[in-house]
Protein backbone atom coordinates (compact mmCIF):
# COMPACT_ATOMS: atom_id res chain seq x y z
CA UNK A 1 0.00 0.00 0.00
CA UNK A 2 0.91 3.95 -0.09
CA UNK A 3 0.60 5.66 2.41
CA UNK A 4 1.52 9.51 3.40
CA UNK A 5 2.71 10.60 7.02
CA UNK A 6 2.27 13.98 7.46
CA UNK A 7 4.98 15.37 10.30
CA UNK A 8 4.43 18.77 11.87
CA UNK A 9 7.40 19.60 13.72
CA UNK A 10 8.94 22.75 15.30
CA UNK A 11 11.09 23.48 11.83
CA UNK A 12 8.88 21.94 9.20
CA UNK A 13 5.99 20.31 8.18
CA UNK A 14 7.02 17.21 6.39
CA UNK A 15 5.06 14.67 4.39
CA UNK A 16 6.10 11.59 3.24
CA UNK A 17 4.88 8.83 1.10
CA UNK A 18 6.05 5.88 1.28
CA UNK A 19 5.42 2.32 -0.86
CA UNK A 20 5.12 -0.42 2.05
CA UNK A 21 3.28 -3.57 3.19
CA UNK A 22 4.23 -5.62 6.82
CA UNK A 23 7.31 -7.27 6.62
CA UNK A 24 8.50 -5.00 3.85
CA UNK A 25 11.40 -2.25 4.02
CA UNK A 26 9.09 1.11 3.27
CA UNK A 27 10.34 2.79 -0.12
CA UNK A 28 10.03 6.53 -0.25
CA UNK A 29 7.88 7.48 -3.17
CA UNK A 30 7.52 11.53 -2.90
CA UNK A 31 8.76 13.98 -0.01
CA UNK A 32 6.77 17.25 0.24
CA UNK A 33 8.15 19.94 3.15
CA UNK A 34 7.50 23.62 3.70
CA UNK A 35 9.47 25.28 6.39
CA UNK A 36 7.09 27.01 8.62
CA UNK A 37 9.18 27.21 11.92
CA UNK A 38 6.35 26.87 14.36
CA UNK A 39 8.48 27.26 17.18
CA UNK A 40 9.33 30.41 16.24
CA UNK A 41 5.55 31.99 15.60
CA UNK A 42 4.49 31.73 19.41
CA UNK A 43 3.45 34.99 21.19
CA UNK A 44 4.23 36.35 24.38
CA UNK A 45 2.17 33.94 26.12
CA UNK A 46 3.38 31.10 24.06
CA UNK A 47 0.30 30.86 21.58
CA UNK A 48 0.60 29.92 18.37
CA UNK A 49 -0.98 33.47 17.00
CA UNK A 50 -3.60 33.36 14.63
CA UNK A 51 -1.38 33.97 11.56
CA UNK A 52 1.07 31.40 12.20
CA UNK A 53 -2.08 28.87 12.36
CA UNK A 54 -3.33 30.04 9.00
CA UNK A 55 0.43 29.45 7.62
CA UNK A 56 -0.32 25.95 9.20
CA UNK A 57 -3.51 25.12 7.84
CA UNK A 58 -2.23 26.29 4.37
CA UNK A 59 0.64 24.02 4.32
CA UNK A 60 -1.59 21.05 5.55
CA UNK A 61 -3.84 22.21 2.65
CA UNK A 62 -0.56 21.80 0.39
CA UNK A 63 0.45 18.26 1.89
CA UNK A 64 -3.03 16.51 1.42
CA UNK A 65 -3.23 17.59 -2.23
CA UNK A 66 0.68 16.25 -2.73
CA UNK A 67 -0.90 12.96 -0.68
CA UNK A 68 -3.73 12.76 -3.00
CA UNK A 69 -1.70 13.59 -5.76
CA UNK A 70 1.02 10.49 -5.13
CA UNK A 71 -2.08 7.92 -4.59
CA UNK A 72 -1.36 7.79 -1.08
CA UNK A 73 -4.27 5.28 0.53
CA UNK A 74 -3.75 6.82 4.04
CA UNK A 75 -2.02 9.19 5.68
CA UNK A 76 -1.26 9.59 9.16
CA UNK A 77 -0.59 13.11 10.70
CA UNK A 78 1.12 13.95 13.69
CA UNK A 79 2.64 16.73 15.77
CA UNK A 80 5.53 17.33 18.01
CA UNK A 81 6.70 19.80 20.72
CA UNK A 82 5.71 23.10 18.76
CA UNK A 83 2.31 21.95 18.91
CA UNK A 84 2.56 20.18 21.90
CA UNK A 85 3.57 22.93 24.03
CA UNK A 86 1.67 26.12 22.76
CA UNK A 87 -0.24 27.25 25.43
CA UNK A 88 -3.69 27.15 22.97
CA UNK A 89 -2.82 23.59 21.34
CA UNK A 90 -6.57 22.65 21.88
CA UNK A 91 -7.89 25.35 19.72
CA UNK A 92 -5.36 25.19 17.19
CA UNK A 93 -5.81 21.38 16.85
CA UNK A 94 -9.25 21.97 16.46
CA UNK A 95 -8.96 24.64 14.32
CA UNK A 96 -6.98 22.58 12.02
CA UNK A 97 -9.78 19.48 12.25
CA UNK A 98 -12.55 21.94 11.53
CA UNK A 99 -10.72 23.46 8.38
CA UNK A 100 -8.49 20.65 6.96
CA UNK A 101 -10.30 17.34 8.04
CA UNK A 102 -7.29 16.55 9.42
CA UNK A 103 -6.72 15.14 13.03
CA UNK A 104 -3.61 15.76 14.44
CA UNK A 105 -2.10 13.24 17.03
CA UNK A 106 0.20 15.53 19.32
CA UNK A 107 3.23 12.54 20.20
CA UNK A 108 4.87 13.10 23.84
CA UNK A 109 8.49 13.16 23.95
CA UNK A 110 8.19 9.77 25.58
CA UNK A 111 6.32 8.68 22.39
CA UNK A 112 8.51 10.65 20.37
CA UNK A 113 11.59 9.02 21.62
CA UNK A 114 10.26 5.49 20.87
CA UNK A 115 8.92 5.93 17.82
CA UNK A 116 12.22 7.51 16.83
CA UNK A 117 14.16 4.09 18.70
CA UNK A 118 12.08 2.03 16.73
CA UNK A 119 13.08 3.21 13.62
CA UNK A 120 16.56 3.12 14.71
CA UNK A 121 16.49 -0.64 15.88
CA UNK A 122 14.24 -1.76 12.80
CA UNK A 123 17.35 -0.10 10.27
CA UNK A 124 20.74 -1.30 11.96
CA UNK A 125 18.89 -4.79 13.65
CA UNK A 126 19.46 -6.88 16.08
CA UNK A 127 23.26 -7.56 15.38
CA UNK A 128 23.77 -3.91 16.28
CA UNK A 129 23.06 -4.85 20.28
CA UNK A 130 22.07 -2.42 22.73
CA UNK A 131 21.27 0.70 21.23
CA UNK A 132 21.56 4.42 22.26
CA UNK A 133 19.73 7.07 19.49
CA UNK A 134 20.26 10.47 20.27
CA UNK A 135 18.05 12.91 18.46
CA UNK A 136 18.04 16.65 17.78
CA UNK A 137 14.63 18.27 16.52
CA UNK A 138 13.78 21.77 16.28
CA UNK A 139 11.86 21.83 19.81
CA UNK A 140 13.44 18.62 21.97
CA UNK A 141 16.30 15.99 21.91
CA UNK A 142 15.44 12.74 22.61
CA UNK A 143 17.05 9.88 24.19
CA UNK A 144 16.63 6.19 24.31
CA UNK A 145 18.73 2.87 25.01
CA UNK A 146 17.51 -0.48 24.55
CA UNK A 147 18.07 -3.91 23.00
CA UNK A 148 14.88 -4.33 22.06
CA UNK A 149 12.30 -2.61 19.39
CA UNK A 150 10.62 -1.16 22.59
CA UNK A 151 13.84 0.83 24.58
CA UNK A 152 14.28 0.50 28.08
CA UNK A 153 14.66 3.82 29.30
CA UNK A 154 13.46 7.01 26.61
CA UNK A 155 13.35 10.37 27.82
CA UNK A 156 12.30 14.05 26.15
CA UNK A 157 14.60 17.32 27.03
CA UNK A 158 13.49 20.86 25.60
CA UNK A 159 17.14 21.12 24.27
CA UNK A 160 15.93 21.40 20.35
CA UNK A 161 17.84 23.40 18.10
CA UNK A 162 15.55 25.96 17.03
CA UNK A 163 14.12 26.35 20.84
CA UNK A 164 17.48 27.28 21.92
CA UNK A 165 18.60 29.38 19.46
CA UNK A 166 15.60 31.98 20.14
CA UNK A 167 16.04 31.79 23.50
CA UNK A 168 19.92 31.72 23.83
CA UNK A 169 21.72 33.34 20.96
CA UNK A 170 20.34 36.39 19.64
CA UNK A 171 23.17 37.52 18.18
CA UNK A 172 25.06 36.97 14.77
CA UNK A 173 27.75 35.91 15.11
CA UNK A 174 26.14 35.08 18.69
CA UNK A 175 27.93 36.85 21.48
CA UNK A 176 30.53 34.60 23.53
CA UNK A 177 29.27 34.80 26.95
CA UNK A 178 25.69 33.94 25.72
CA UNK A 179 27.67 30.72 23.81
CA UNK A 180 28.93 30.18 26.98
CA UNK A 181 25.83 30.24 29.18
CA UNK A 182 23.66 28.24 26.87
CA UNK A 183 26.36 25.39 26.70
CA UNK A 184 26.55 25.09 30.41
CA UNK A 185 22.46 25.20 30.50
CA UNK A 186 22.52 22.06 27.25
CA UNK A 187 25.10 20.01 29.73
CA UNK A 188 23.29 20.60 32.93
CA UNK A 189 19.81 19.31 31.11
CA UNK A 190 21.59 16.19 29.81
CA UNK A 191 23.64 15.65 32.85
CA UNK A 192 20.33 14.57 35.22
CA UNK A 193 19.34 11.90 32.63
CA UNK A 194 22.45 10.50 32.14
CA UNK A 195 22.35 8.25 35.14
CA UNK A 196 18.61 7.05 33.82
CA UNK A 197 20.79 5.44 31.53
CA UNK A 198 23.82 4.21 32.65
CA UNK A 199 22.55 1.82 35.03
CA UNK A 200 21.40 -0.34 31.83
CA UNK A 201 25.58 -0.45 30.95
CA UNK A 202 27.52 0.29 27.88
CA UNK A 203 25.33 0.67 24.63
CA UNK A 204 27.14 -1.50 22.24
CA UNK A 205 26.06 0.64 19.36
CA UNK A 206 25.45 4.55 18.93
CA UNK A 207 23.09 5.93 16.43
CA UNK A 208 22.00 9.37 15.36
CA UNK A 209 18.90 10.30 13.67
CA UNK A 210 17.82 14.37 12.15
CA UNK A 211 19.35 17.11 10.16
CA UNK A 212 21.52 18.21 12.68
CA UNK A 213 23.21 15.03 12.90
CA UNK A 214 23.73 14.59 9.25
CA UNK A 215 25.08 18.32 8.86
CA UNK A 216 27.27 18.50 11.28
CA UNK A 217 28.61 14.76 10.50
CA UNK A 218 28.88 16.21 6.73
CA UNK A 219 30.66 19.32 8.22
CA UNK A 220 33.41 16.53 9.47
CA UNK A 221 33.69 14.66 6.28
CA UNK A 222 30.56 12.27 6.17
CA UNK A 223 29.30 11.48 2.59
CA UNK A 224 26.80 13.93 0.80
CA UNK A 225 23.49 12.68 0.99
CA UNK A 226 23.11 12.51 -2.76
CA UNK A 227 25.46 8.85 -2.55
CA UNK A 228 22.43 7.51 -0.99
CA UNK A 229 21.13 6.00 2.26
CA UNK A 230 23.04 3.20 2.81
CA UNK A 231 26.36 5.05 2.70
CA UNK A 232 27.88 4.62 6.14
CA UNK A 233 27.86 7.79 8.25
CA UNK A 234 30.30 8.45 11.08
CA UNK A 235 30.42 11.94 13.28
CA UNK A 236 33.31 12.27 15.67
CA UNK A 237 33.66 13.45 19.13
CA UNK A 238 36.74 14.94 18.15
CA UNK A 239 35.39 16.65 14.92
CA UNK A 240 32.40 17.97 16.49
CA UNK A 241 34.71 19.35 19.09
CA UNK A 242 37.02 21.37 16.75
CA UNK A 243 33.77 22.58 14.82
CA UNK A 244 32.08 24.20 17.26
CA UNK A 245 34.73 27.40 17.90
CA UNK A 246 34.66 27.55 14.12
CA UNK A 247 30.70 27.89 13.92
CA UNK A 248 30.51 29.69 16.98
CA UNK A 249 32.61 32.63 14.77
CA UNK A 250 30.65 32.46 11.86
CA UNK A 251 27.59 34.41 10.70
CA UNK A 252 24.11 32.88 9.79
CA UNK A 253 25.33 33.54 5.97
CA UNK A 254 28.83 32.39 6.57
CA UNK A 255 27.33 28.77 7.97
CA UNK A 256 24.81 28.88 5.08
CA UNK A 257 27.48 28.69 2.66
CA UNK A 258 29.40 25.51 4.61
CA UNK A 259 29.18 21.83 3.18
CA UNK A 260 25.69 20.21 3.65
CA UNK A 261 24.24 23.33 5.54
CA UNK A 262 20.93 24.24 4.36
CA UNK A 263 20.04 28.33 4.29
CA UNK A 264 17.32 27.76 6.56
CA UNK A 265 18.80 25.48 9.49
CA UNK A 266 21.95 27.48 9.27
CA UNK A 267 21.18 29.92 12.13
CA UNK A 268 20.26 26.83 14.26
CA UNK A 269 23.46 25.10 13.46
CA UNK A 270 25.32 26.30 16.69
CA UNK A 271 23.02 25.06 19.31
CA UNK A 272 22.72 22.07 17.41
CA UNK A 273 26.17 21.33 17.95
CA UNK A 274 26.35 22.09 21.39
CA UNK A 275 23.60 19.99 22.29
CA UNK A 276 25.23 17.16 20.05
CA UNK A 277 28.55 17.48 21.51
CA UNK A 278 26.96 17.85 25.22
CA UNK A 279 25.57 14.39 24.57
CA UNK A 280 28.52 12.94 23.27
CA UNK A 281 30.47 14.14 25.82
CA UNK A 282 28.40 13.36 28.85
CA UNK A 283 27.13 9.90 27.41
CA UNK A 284 31.23 8.96 26.77
CA UNK A 285 30.11 8.60 22.93
CA UNK A 286 33.22 8.92 20.84
CA UNK A 287 31.81 8.08 17.49
CA UNK A 288 28.37 7.64 16.52
CA UNK A 289 26.62 6.65 13.02
CA UNK A 290 24.05 8.48 11.56
CA UNK A 291 20.76 6.26 10.63
CA UNK A 292 18.68 7.81 7.81
CA UNK A 293 15.54 6.72 9.49
CA UNK A 294 13.84 8.64 11.98
CA UNK A 295 10.72 9.59 13.76
CA UNK A 296 8.66 9.59 10.28
CA UNK A 297 9.52 6.31 9.71
CA UNK A 298 8.81 5.00 13.12
CA UNK A 299 5.44 5.75 13.07
CA UNK A 300 5.09 4.36 9.70
CA UNK A 301 6.60 0.96 11.18
CA UNK A 302 4.04 1.36 14.23
CA UNK A 303 1.37 1.55 11.44
CA UNK A 304 2.59 -1.38 9.44
CA UNK A 305 2.52 -3.51 12.74
CA UNK A 306 -0.94 -3.58 13.38
CA UNK A 307 -2.03 -4.19 9.97
CA UNK A 308 -3.64 -7.24 9.72
CA UNK A 309 -1.40 -9.52 7.80
CA UNK A 310 -4.01 -12.08 6.02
Amino acid sequence: MRLGVLDVGSNTVHLLVVDAHPGACPQPAHSHKAELRLAQLLDGSGAIGSEGVDKLITVIHEALQAAEDKGAEDVLPFATSAVREASNADDVLARVQAETGVELQVLTGAEEARLTFLAARRWFGWSAGKLLVLDIGGGSLEIAYGIDEEPDAAVSLPLGAGRLTAGWLPGDPPDTEDIRALRRHVRAEIARTVGEFSRFGAPDHVVATSKTFKQLARLAGAARSADGPYTQRELKRESLEAWVPRLAGMTVAQRAELPGVSEGRAGQLLAGALVAEGAMDLFDVDTLEICPWALREGVILRRLDHLPTA
